[in-house]
């Protein structure tokens, strides 16, 4: 069994479980922030839609400049409506498992370096790049989103477990 394939059932989980916060989050509250220093809704979920499209340009290119233009302006455009931000998820999710499922293993091994202004932040192997900055970065703003959610008192999904608002998964 490749890489790849040990690697889609972990990404169809957590993406389901994304998804199921996602399809929570209210319309009209886009612009809800819990604190002058946080994020507002609408920030946080199209940052964490778009994560899983992330992996395009990790297991396609071994280097990326988060500030060139050229990658700036190919960002999607932020929604601002439930219905459109699981349109720009499902397409990103979609496209992101479709590379993971066709990257052959050694590809994994192969150095991936993320820069900011010609600094680089970020130079692993690509396996470790899907793992910490593609994955645990996606359940992290999950995560968030569930906090958002309890303080906008949405019922929260059950992801791993029980949550507050649902006995089951």
């Amino acid at each position: 069994m490749s890489i790849a394939q040990t690697l889609l059932p972990e990404y169809d989980h957590e993406l389901a479980g994304c998804r199921k916060e996602l399809a929570r989050v209210p319309d009209g509250q886009f612009d809800f922030r819990p604190h002058p220093k946080s994020s507002t809704l609408g920030q946080l979920v199209n940052h964490l839609a778009t994560i899983p499209g992330w992996l395009t340009s990790t297991l396609r290119e071994t280097e990326l400049e988060f500030n060139d233009p050229a990658v700036q302006a190919a960002m999607p455009a932020p929604v601002a409506t439930r219905d459109a931000l699981l349109a720009l998820f499902d397409r990103c999710a979609a496209q992101g498992r479709a590379v993971l499922a066709d990257t052959p293993d050694s590809d994994f091994a192969v150095t991936w370096t993320g820069k900011s202004h010609g600094q680089v932040v970020l130079s692993l192997p690509r396996s470790a790049v899907y793992r910490g900055f593609i994955m645990n970065h996606l359940i992290h703003h999950r995560a968030q989103l569930g906090v958002y959610l309890r303080l906008l008192d949405v019922p929260v999904p059950a992801i791993y477990g029980p949550s507050a608002d649902e006995s089951g998964m």
